[in-house]
């Protein structure tokens, strides 16, 4: 019998049987430990999806905010033109006006002079 035993004769079902629960342990362990790295994948990958979607939020804020710049300042350019064309009238008239003016005066000038 303790020849049996020393080359593993008579206990081999149970030697068995612990290298398989040991296997076992050892596989469920590894499962556990791929597990935790999975989770934790995915809970750094949605902190990166989080961070992203606050990012692109901003940028259409900041998107948005610009477009109501953008159309303020066409709005103040318009009124600007509006006016600057109603201003180039008005002076186109005050030159029409003057000339006017200066005409009269050069007749009535050149009929005094002709008359002294």
């Amino acid at each position: 019998m303790m020849i049996m035993a020393a080359f593993g004769g008579g206990n081999g079902r149970k030697d068995n049987k612990n290298a398989a629960a040991v296997t076992a342990v050892s596989s469920e362990t590894e499962l556990q430990k791929r597990n935790e790295e999975l989770e934790k994948e995915l809970r750094e990958s949605k902190a990166r999806e989080e961070q992203m979607r606050l990012q692109l939020q901003s940028a259409w804020e900041k998107l948005r905010v610009a477009e109501e710049a953008e159309e303020r300042l066409c709005s103040q350019l318009g009124d600007l033109e509006a006016e600057a064309v109603h201003q180039a009238r008005d002076y186109h008239a005050r030159i029409v006006s003057l000339m006017e003016q200066l005409s009269r005066a050069q007749s009535l000038l050149s009929v005094v002079s002709s008359s002294s």
